[in-house]
């Protein structure tokens, strides 16, 4: 047994991914496996199928499994999963009604009511949000509401029995009290009394799942739990898990931004930047979250629902084209070679806009999209400036968000990216520094994204030991010798995207008249 290798496991169950990864106590990745889902637009809502979830669940630890044979031991693991949207169960814990999920722009009228009451902004995306617009329409399944809980969360307590999730998670399904890192009182009280008309049976304390900080016990897996995720018989019984924790959070701790002053941007199928604050915002954004990190301190979140999905809806026409000829291209070499092009286009893509809302997006307005390209008879209609432009696209809504929280003086010393979208070296990095007008920094584990957060977090977890912060962990113990490519903003590439931009936001106009707005 000397030679075994022991290792964290870390699960993220994504957006378009479900992904397990593999660490070693160096912090190196040692197996991986996945399994590639869709959500689904049905009856107006965009879900995934719980099915779904537990197949790929399956599916990408019996990947991974394979891949490392009998030379490793696991010795504590973690789940992650996409934050906000609305599961909920009755007393015998069957679903009530389809995971509602955040993608959806459906819950404005309860989001608007709960940002007045509780004086914070509390965007569509979050459980609360999904649980009043549900009251609001007089849903028959509220009143046999016995648990409310996230993607995460959901998958962590059938394995555990535990009904738990990280402060980060927490923090995108109702507010926050910073002093005593719990769901706020006020806020619970307030809710509770809105709805008391109702006469529902519950109280909102206890459907809501308790909160755990990082590192805290979170429960053992259990003998069904294992059969559930991995019927090999491969994993055991009592291995330790993490608090399960959002993408947000895991994607924070990937990218070593759990410090005041320093930031990641997460982009694949959505986008999002977090900043850990110093200070409190002048005033409430609609356009701007307030999260935790998964240690507990204050961040401030732009959220974009709409990134590379119709980006990746070209690449595979693009593939599809060459499959014509008889040409097979895989999707590492499309997605290379295209990414790699854009850095050929013209700074302000040859006067090529397109808007690639595939569903609604909050911070401009839109509660559905439909994504379209505009270019005028002057525009240079090149692969590189096409691809630029989906570049600078998927980028715009961030922009635009960040752009207030420049005018807060909220302070970023760095800022690193993480996800798909910077899996192919430059393009997608050198990008967002002219966007934002910061320098960026991605890392060697920049494709592993959330599922190497939340390994980390569950060494951390099984490491309680460790007299130190989270942040002394990742800073002095993981991160030490980590490689980092830093790509500063451009001049030419700042006006290009500023020029990109003015267009962008003309092109909404014609956006509101596809909807018939």
């Amino acid at each position: 047994m000397s030679n075994v290798i022991h290792t964290s496991l870390g699960i993220e169950l994504g957006s378009s991914r479900i992904k397990a990864v593999l660490i070693d106590e160096r912090y190196c990745c040692v197996a991986k496996g996945e399994y590639i889902w869709e959500n689904r637009f049905e009856n107006g809502v965009w879900t995934y199928s719980l099915d779904d979830a537990w197949e790929g669940l399956r599916t990408a630890v019996s990947r991974l499994l394979h891949a490392v044979g009998e030379t490793v031991s696991i010795d504590v693991l973690g789940l992650s999963g996409m934050m906000h949207g609305y599961l909920v169960f009755d007393k015998e814990n069957r679903l009530l009604v389809p995971f509602r999920t955040w993608r959806n722009t459906i819950t404005g009228k309860a989001s608007a009511a709960l940002t007045e009451l509780f004086n914070e902004n509390i965007p569509q995306r979050w459980s609360v949000a999904h649980l009043y617009q549900a009251i609001l329409n007089d849903e028959p399944h509220v009143r046999d509401i016995n648990s409310i809980n996230s993607l995460a969360g959901y998958i962590h307590r059938k394995l555990t029995g535990e009904y738990v999730v990280g402060i980060g998670e927490a923090s995108g399904m109702f507010p926050i009290d910073y002093s005593t890192l719990d769901y706020r009182r006020s806020a619970l009280e307030s809710f509770d009394a809105l709805v008391a008309p109702q006469g529902y049976p519950w109280k909102t304390e206890d459907i809501f799942p308790g909160v755990c900080l990082a590192g805290e016990n979170a429960g053992f897996l259990s003998e069904e739990g294992a059969r559930l995720i991995d019927p090999s018989g491969t994993l055991k019984a009592g291995i330790p898990l993490a608090p399960p924790e959002g993408d947000a959070g895991t994607g924070m701790v990937a990218t070593n931004s759990v410090t005041p002053r320093s930031g990641n941007v997460s982009a694949g199928t959505s986008i999002f930047s977090l900043i850990v604050r110093e200070k409190p915002l002048s005033r409430i954004y609609s356009q701007i979250d307030t999260l935790a990190t998964p240690a507990g301190k204050t961040v401030a979140l732009v959220h974009g629902n709409n990134c590379t999905t119709d980006l990746n809806a070209w690449a595979f026409l693009f593939r599809e084209f060459a499959g014509l000829f008889n040409v097979d291209i895989s999707n590492d070499n499309l997605f290379s070679a295209l990414y790699a092009q854009s850095l050929q286009g013209e700074p302000d893509c040859g006067g090529i806009t397109i808007v690639n809302y595939l569903s609604g997006e909050h911070i401009t307005g839109f509660t559905e999209g439909r994504p379209f390209v505009a270019r005028s008879a002057e525009s240079r209609f090149t692969v590189a400036n096409f691809m630029r432009a989906h570049l600078y696209s998927a980028l715009a809504v961030l922009k635009i968000g960040m752009d207030l929280l420049r005018d807060e003086d909220v302070a970023i010393d760095r800022l690193t990216g993480h996800g798909g979208f910077f899996k192919t070296p430059v393009a997608g990095q050198q990008c967002l520094a002219d966007a934002i007008g910061v320098p960026v920094s991605v890392m060697e584990t920049a494709g592993e994204g959330g599922a190497f957060g939340m390994a980390l977090l569950a060494w951390f977890r099984l490491h309680r030991g460790y007299t130190g912060s989270l942040e002394d962990y990742l800073n002095h113990r993981v991160f030490v010798n980590e490689n980092y490519s830093i790509l500063y903003p451009m001049p030419q590439g700042m006006a290009g995207f500023e020029k990109y931009l003015k267009r962008y936001k003309h092109a909404l106009a014609a956006e509101r008249e596809l909807l018939g707005n």
